[in-house]
């Protein structure tokens, strides 16, 4: 009878080793589903930061670019008025065959290159073009001369200009009813 007791003693201590290993594989898999759980959560936030960073980064240069190309725009504004001088003095002189009409046209020239060059770009208008408001500000309005001028442009009364595909001064021209 020995035997069987110590037998099933030995299987009782067997069952309850097993039932221990159970208890413990399972929190093993519990602590490791949340370690990887941990892992995945961690690689999320990570991957959402660095785009965030790619995103500000690039917002960033995109900015830098924008105000590198309109750095100028507000001595070029200051400047229109004297080019629009110019070309009124531009005008009377066009007659003349002197020395001075010749060196203020070479002036006239080096100025209006030199806005060019800068990005300055005047708006091409023609009396007939479609008034654009997005480009011209009509300062006022005629009873159009003819059928065809209604709602267009009649004269150009000052010209406007863009910098970098961006207006920095409206067209003033008078539209026709």
């Amino acid at each position: 009878m020995e035997n069987t007791n110590d037998i099933e003693k030995e299987v009782g201590k067997t069952e309850a080793t097993t039932a221990e290993g159970t208890v413990s594989e399972t929190a093993e898999v519990d602590e490791l589903q949340k370690l990887k759980d941990e892992v995945a959560e961690a690689k999320d936030k990570y991957l959402r930061l660095y785009s965030e960073f790619e995103n500000f980064r690039r917002r960033t240069a995109k900015e830098k670019i924008d105000m590198i190309q309109t750095a100028n725009e507000g001595l070029l504004k200051n400047l229109l008025p004297v080019m629009d001088d110019f070309e009124r003095a531009e005008k009377a002189f066009r007659d003349l065959n002197s020395k001075e009409a010749e060196g203020f046209l070479l002036i006239f020239n080096k100025y209006k290159k030199i806005l060019e060059q800068s990005g300055a770009k005047v708006l091409d208008l023609k009396t007939g073009d479609d008034f654009n408001a997005d480009t011209q500000e009509a300062i006022t309005q005629i009873p159009a001369p003819s059928e065809a001028l209604k709602g267009k442009v009649v004269d150009v009364v000052e010209k406007g200009y863009t910098l970098n595909e961006k207006v920095i001064r409206f067209a003033k021209v008078v539209v026709g009813s």
